[in-house]
């Protein structure tokens, strides 16, 4: 088993708080921090990996390593990996063909052979990193896809279901087929990856475009349409639209606990449901032109996390943040995680509505002020790899300056985790003590949350599961340190009970 090192251990604190927790010795260890620090990764387009089409399998995954290594190193708890762009993947599919974000070519297998998701999930976690995977819907092909489709494209192999619509293709949300193939795919990942959640973005019909006369392109669903309305339908046009992201959404939550009821399911809509939601809003219309009834998904408790794009500064009054925020977090009556999405991208980017770090810093203030919102969603991973606007800096120096657990989902099923063994072991030669624990009962750890008290100051560090002891310096015996207290975390974030040993 891999060994932490005592300098690794950070002091424990509220999310919401810098200071350091003082403890006499006869109170137990405070609870760990609570915060979900989620990050993006976009593939589409290259945007955050790989770098670009065409590099070498070991340059791949030497990129993808980064990303997770900087991710522990800036105290992120998860990735949100895009797996599925545009009906291909990222992974080693037998109902898609890879994606030409890798090789360049779509349906070409990386080569010498890797399956990118599996060497993700099994590096998140090494890391203690919760591992999502995220699909797009609806989208068959990108706006900006270069290479030619791949013989094994849902376009070639059903052509029915596809639909040309402007500079793209689109799967028809309307055909009963299309939500069979979609739900198919993500639980052909769901049983076959380890993963911790899935995710969906804000693409469900399309943005609209314009053909050249700069009128609106309507979507090419007549088909579809007319089955419904010969089938006894009664909706209007718009609202079955809606019905039939609906039920997609519905049967995704339901098929994925059905094979797996740890597994997460999140959404992050446009972050504005309706304009006038609250009053003050004004913007883009999603219930309208996406036909994405956000709302509702999180009223009737279809997903267990969702993530609102909230892509605005505080103070801009008709897009406020916060006031989007609690609008949101309002609407969560089944009490599910409320984890906004942040716009780090625009953190020293080029245009001329470019934020500084300090933006970013009070919207994640304002998220932990926000009672019934616990955590954050940085799109993308690029800016906080580069640093971009001295933004990883800013957020290693205040608001994640030390690690967090992500909240329970204490809704979804699970075992509790058993109180571990624990035991002091002393090397005669080299002086060192030994801190070491096992798991007990039949809940297999997902983390460790490893407590430590100096001089009644509780520190506290967070460590994956394949980590169970801990090096302690020749020179803590006899010292200060006195108490230690270590307990097991299950997949869906509940705590066992703590066991405690004196030094």
């Amino acid at each position: 088993m891999a060994a932490a090192s005592l300098a690794g251990v950070a002091a424990t604190k509220k999310a919401s708080s810098d200071a350091e927790v003082q403890c006499a010795d006869d109170v137990p260890p405070p609870e760990p921090a609570r915060e979900f620090r989620g990050v993006w990764v976009a593939t589409v387009a290259n945007i955050d990996w790989p770098s670009k089409p065409g590099l070498s399998t070991a340059d791949q995954k030497t990129e993808l390593i980064a990303i997770l290594d900087r991710c522990v190193k800036l105290r992120l708890n998860a990735v949100i990996f895009q797996v599925r762009p545009a009906c291909d993947a990222l992974y080693n599919s037998k109902l898609e063909p890879w994606s030409e974000y890798l090789s360049g070519q779509q349906g070409r297998a990386p080569s010498p052979f890797y399956d990118p998701l599996e060497l993700a999930v099994a590096e998140a976690h090494k890391r203690g990193l919760e591992l999502h995977a995220w699909f797009n819907p609806y989208r068959a092909r990108h706006s900006e896809g270069k290479s030619p489709m791949d013989p094994g494209h849902v376009s070639h192999q059903h052509p029915e279901l596809v639909r040309p619509y402007g500079h793209s293709l689109w799967l028809d949300p309307g055909s009963d087929a299309v939500q069979d193939y979609t739900v198919r795919v993500v639980i052909d990942v769901v049983k076959r990856y380890d993963i911790d959640g899935v995710h969906i973005d804000d693409y469900f019909y399309p943005y609209k475009e314009l053909d050249s006369h700069k009128q609106v392109i309507p979507f090419p669903d007549d088909l579809t349409w007319q089955d419904y309305l010969q089938n006894g339908g009664t909706l209007s046009r718009d609202d079955w639209r809606r019905d039939n992201v609906n039920n997609l959404v519905e049967r995704l939550y339901r098929e994925i606990k059905k094979e797996k009821s740890w597994v997460k399911f999140g959404i992050s809509p446009f972050g504005i449901w309706r304009p006038g939601n609250p009053a003050q809003i004004k913007g883009y219309d999603a219930y309208e032109e996406l036909y994405a009834d956000s709302r509702k998904w999180i009223r009737n408790g279809w997903c267990d996390y969702l993530s609102p794009q909230l892509y605005w500064p505080v103070k801009q009054t008709a897009q406020s943040y916060p006031v989007l925020l609690k609008w949101w977090v309002d609407q969560n009556v089944h009490g599910r995680h409320i984890w906004p999405g942040n716009y780090t991208s625009r953190i020293g980017d080029a245009s001329k509505n470019a934020w500084t770090k300090d933006e970013l810093v009070q919207q994640i203030l304002a998220t932990r002020v926000q009672n019934g919102a616990t955590g954050n969603v940085h799109f993308s991973m690029k800016p906080l790899a580069n640093n971009r606007g001295g933004i990883a800096d800013a957020l290693s120096a205040s608001v994640y300056q030390q690690q967090a657990l992500p909240p329970a989902s204490t809704w979804l099923k699970d075992r509790a985790p058993g109180k571990p063994r624990v035991d002091l072991d002393t090397n005669s030669q080299s002086g060192q003590t030994v801190l070491r624990w096992k798991p007990t009962g039949k809940e297999k750890p997902w983390l460790w949350v490893v407590q430590t008290q100096t001089a009644n100051i509780w520190t506290t560090s967070i460590l994956p599961a394949d980590i169970q002891e801990l090096l302690l310096p020749a020179t803590t015996a006899g010292k200060e340190t006195t108490v230690f207290a270590v307990s097991a975390v299950n997949r869906i974030g509940e705590r066992s009970s703590v066991a405690i040993v004196e030094l």
